[in-house]
């Protein structure tokens, strides 16, 4: 239950998230301005939210684990420092300057050069675990800051490869073969245009299994059709983020299940007491994914939420005349 506690305050948070990578796609990909598509998408994400707390409440206490565990507790609490909570003041300066509609770039350095004396001043580390320079070393420069662009480096080039193919398939006629079948089972209905969507989505959310390559996958189709039948930016922003992060989390081959999992058992070999849980027997419990993934779908069938665009890309309840 606490590992999937875990995961379903990651659908929640990566949702919500105006540098999250998953909302940046979302909004570049249907032409929306982050602060906006945040904003939009809260009453969906609390609908799912409100359920999961109550939940979790429910399922998630109950036996005698604190006092089974009171070595482990110790153990957690040696090597627990509460000075670390000032680095949120970097975390909230940098979701300050998104939400009021910085860069994402601006954004994260400003992050990045706040947090760098925060870290070195309060003794949360050393400059040399930033970055550093060792000539007699293969690895020259080393660093959290190395490690973190390269940490990146397969994600991207993976995301580089995904748009090339998209690519081929809109020169190809691929996009508009697929579209063009779509349209002809949608016709003029709304309702059946937003479940294409929803199942366009899902369906690259179950053969890819990272979340941000799903989404660039899946893009292009959510907004041919949306644009097609006038529907908002925002309101395809959101459909296609909250689907993308509901089953990413949730699937027992997806990669966000699968790193929880990889990191407890690294975690294990330090902490001997902590129980290893499998992919297969924490996805039935992450609730905010499940319950999201059906809000999205009722939203799609019920047309709850749903805004048409206008010539200046406005919000309209009604559908507007071609």
């Amino acid at each position: 239950m606490l590992f999937a506690a875990i995961l379903a305050g990651a659908v929640f948070g990566d949702n919500l998230a105006p540098v999250s990578d998953t909302t940046i796609v979302s909004a570049t990909t249907q032409d929306a301005d982050v602060p906006g598509v945040v904003r939009s998408r809260f009453k969906y994400s609390i609908m799912a939210a409100i359920p999961t707390i109550i939940l979790f409440a429910i399922f998630g206490g109950g036996g005698d684990v604190a006092n089974a565990n009171q070595e482990a507790l110790n153990k957690m609490m040696d090597s627990t420092n509460p000075t670390g909570l000032v680095m949120l003041i970097p975390f909230a300066l940098v979701l300050l300057l998104a939400l009021t509609g910085q860069h994402l770039v601006t954004s994260l350095t400003w992050g990045i050069i706040v947090s760098i004396p925060l870290i070195v001043f309060m003794n949360l580390g050393s400059l040399a675990d930033i970055i550093s320079f060792n000539k007699d070393s293969d690895n020259v420069i080393s660093g959290a800051l190395v490690d973190g662009i390269m940490g990146y480096m397969n994600m991207a080039i993976l995301i580089l490869l995904i748009v090339a193919a998209a690519h081929l398939m809109k020169l190809g006629g691929t996009m508009a073969a697929v579209t063009g079948a779509m349209v002809k089972w949608i016709r003029n209905s709304i309702r059946r245009a937003e479940l294409a969507i929803w199942g366009i989505v899902a369906l690259l959310n179950s053969a890819i299994t990272i979340n941000t390559a799903a989404e660039i996958a899946a893009a292009p189709f959510v907004k041919e059709l949306g644009e097609k039948y006038k529907i908002h930016r925002y309101r395809r922003s959101n459909m296609l983020d909250a689907v993308t992060l509901a089953l990413g989390y949730i699937f027992p081959w997806g990669a966000p299940v699968l790193l929880g999992w990889s990191t407890i058992k690294l975690m294990q070999e330090t902490y001997d007491w902590l129980p290893v849980v499998t992919p297969t027997s924490v996805f039935p419990f992450v609730f905010q994914g499940w319950l999201l993934v059906i809000v999205m779908l009722v939203a799609a069938i019920t047309s709850w939420g749903l805004r048409f665009e206008g010539k200046n890309g406005e919000e309209l309840k009604e559908r507007p005349r071609d």
